[in-house]
């Protein structure tokens, strides 16, 4: 057993997941103008403090993907928000990319950048403490998308960042994320995501990557955001299992869904209804739990507001959501359990 068997493990623990709070200076903005807050190191350093000091969380989040700024911070008493994590038991981990840039030849889909300095960049995220990585690779649904092109350069990117970071000592957490925007069907989710998952451990393979010390991020099978008719949660369940059984390795130790423009609560019922579903048709071979962003943050950082005198309900709002998610993870979530917030 290695340690970075190990660490994938943990990760995926029974009734825990993983927070993500590594969005760039850009996205964070979009989410602080939407409460009000201005877009400043300070106020990105207390909103995630206020989350990594949130009492009773290693209880259900076993680790957090951090932004670069991140990393480096210091909470307001002078200690490093790595260690608030840190003395929870709660895994510190890092986003290696850069953002998605258009593709040369295909302009309306992106490539993933970043693997330039690369090796010297993970090194230094391990000397600051982190224990696993993140890369995002961006596929869109649209008219003649997404192209085999798109696929392949995408999941090569995501191979040597996996590669590379096993080298580190550093678990990969690859996230293959096929966009719900656009009005596209269920059945349209499955080919693209199928498609990509193929090709994605095609070259994880290829580049002698492996499976027992990684974990993956992806979509669930969904319709598009815009469709007519959004399918429920029992068909999303149906429809991710069958895509992932047909393309996932055994091997690996779990599949770490992205909330990925789901409403939190959209996020809960649809992770809680593929559980539910694993258990009815026998287990599955990996742990089946989340990796969310937004799912976690949108009720808490609307609770913050900016404002000091809330950081004790925002806590409890994260803590709540991160409690309903874990409950949804093991599939039993029930809506009984938003009725009251544990105190943070």
């Amino acid at each position: 057993m290695t340690e970075l068997w190990k660490v994938a493990r943990d990760l995926v623990a029974p009734g825990k997941g993983i927070l993500a709070a590594d969005e760039s200076t850009s996205t964070i903005k979009r989410r602080f103008e939407s409460i009000g807050v201005e877009n400043t190191e300070p106020n990105r350093r207390a909103y995630r403090e206020l989350l990594f000091r949130t009492r009773g969380a290693n209880e259900f989040i076993s680790g957090v993907i951090l932004y670069d700024e991140t990393i480096r911070q210091k909470a307001e008493d002078g200690t490093p928000l790595v260690r608030l994590l840190q003395e929870q038991g709660i895994a510190p981990g890092i986003k290696v990319d850069i953002g998605a840039k258009p593709l040369a030849g295909s302009p309306d889909e992106t490539i993933t950048e970043g693997l330039d300095g690369m090796r010297e960049r993970l090194n230094e995220h391990r000397e600051l403490g982190a224990v696993f990585t993140k890369w995002r690779a961006v596929i869109n649904i649209g008219d003649g998308l997404p192209t085999d092109y798109a696929i392949r350069v995408n999941a090569h990117a995501l191979g040597r960042f996996a590669a590379l970071s096993q080298e580190a000592g550093l678990v990969p957490i690859v996230e293959p994320e096929v966009l719900m925007d656009g009005d596209h069907s269920i059945e349209r989710c499955f080919e693209a995501t199928r498609a990509t998952q193929l090709a994605v451990f095609d070259e994880l393979a290829a580049q002698r990557v492996r499976f027992d010390e990684m974990l993956l991020k992806p979509n669930m099978v969904l319709s598009g955001k815009s469709a007519g008719e959004r399918a429920p949660a029992e068909q999303v369940a149906r429809a991710t299992l069958h895509c992932f059984l047909q393309t996932v390795p055994a091997a690996v130790p779990g599949i770490v869904f992205l909330s990925g423009g789901q409403s939190d609560d959209e996020a809960t019922l649809n992770l809680d209804a593929i559980n539910r579903r694993a258990a009815q048709i026998g287990g599955v071979p990996w742990q089946l739990t989340f990796s969310y962003g937004r799912g976690l943050q949108a009720a808490p950082q609307r609770a913050w507001s900016g404002k000091k005198d809330n950081v004790v309900a925002a806590q409890r709002a994260y803590y709540h959501r991160a409690k309903v998610t874990a409950a949804a993870r093991m599939g039993k979530y029930s809506s009984e359990m938003e009725k009251g917030l544990v105190p943070a």
